[in-house]
């Protein structure tokens, strides 16, 4: 592991596997650096990957006010890690950090996205991401964390039945220690002013850039996707047959390498 400082003095985690070009690892919601693992072990023979906890998550420091700017800072702090410039894969909300810091002008020499969760903007996706947003921020503030994670779960499309058995898993107390950081992937998302596409922004994004789904995945993430790889003025879509959300990293390695070379 290795400590790096983002520009705020907050610490940041990194682990740092394999040799060649680099590539940072960006996670999403509930994802801690060793979510990374396996995919940066699978590539580790031809790239450099960085894996890092995102600020609030195993190993890394929290300095309040949280802002998503802060989060842009700390992917700085490992691209500079990583040499000052690197490709960059995002995992859902991960995927929409990865590029607001590459639209910030961030050193990102190419992008690669898995399903980045937007939606259409229509008025019920907007109400239900603002809704969100609020009842998940008022369960935090009262200390319910459980409650939170449910609250997320069942966002995500998870059945009832299977937020209460996950309740009762053994990974449960792991996941309520990142329960506070739901509220900083909500703000990546931008749900509190309704989470719709920010057009505009991606289209600033020109580094060559690859917009990942998974072929079993809902058909809107698909739709999303491609969407958001039109937009892109180097994007391209590409679909992995047999996939879903929670992508297998050996069905992943071998896109990126391809994409990467």
């Amino acid at each position: 592991m290795e400590i790096l400082y983002s520009k705020d003095g907050t610490r940041i985690a990194c682990d740092r596997t394999g040799d060649g070009p680099a590539l940072v690892h960006v996670g999403g919601a509930l994802n801690d650096r060793g979510s990374g693992a396996a995919l940066a072990d699978l590539l580790a023979d031809r790239y450099t990957v960085l894996t890092y906890d995102r600020r609030g998550r195993g190993d890394s420091g929290d300095t309040p006010p949280y802002a998503v700017d802060r989060e842009i800072e700390d992917l700085a702090a490992v691209l500079d890690a990583a040499g000052g410039s690197a490709a960059v894969y995002g995992m859902s909300s991960g995927a929409v950090l990865a590029l607001r810091a590459a639209a910030r002008g961030l050193p990102v020499t190419r992008l690669a996205l898995f399903e980045p969760p937007f939606h259409s903007g229509h008025d019920d996706r907007l109400t239900r991401s603002r809704a969100y947003n609020t009842e998940l921020t008022g369960l935090l503030a009262d200390g319910r964390r459980g409650d939170a994670l449910a609250l997320f779960m069942g966002s995500v499309g998870m059945p009832e039945e299977m937020v209460r058995q996950a309740r009762n898993a053994p990974m449960w107390p792991a996941l309520e220690a990142l329960a506070p950081t739901l509220a900083y992937d909500s703000a990546v998302m931008d749900d509190a002013s309704g989470g719709a596409m920010p057009e505009a922004l991606i289209a600033r994004v020109t580094v060559p850039a690859l917009v990942l789904s998974g072929g079993d995945s809902p058909a809107w993430m698909v739709d999303t996707a491609r969407r958001v790889a039109a937009l892109l003025p180097a994007g391209t879509h590409r679909a992995l047959d047999g996939q879903t959300h929670d992508v297998a990293p050996d069905a992943l390695a071998p896109v990126l390498a391809g994409f990467l070379a």
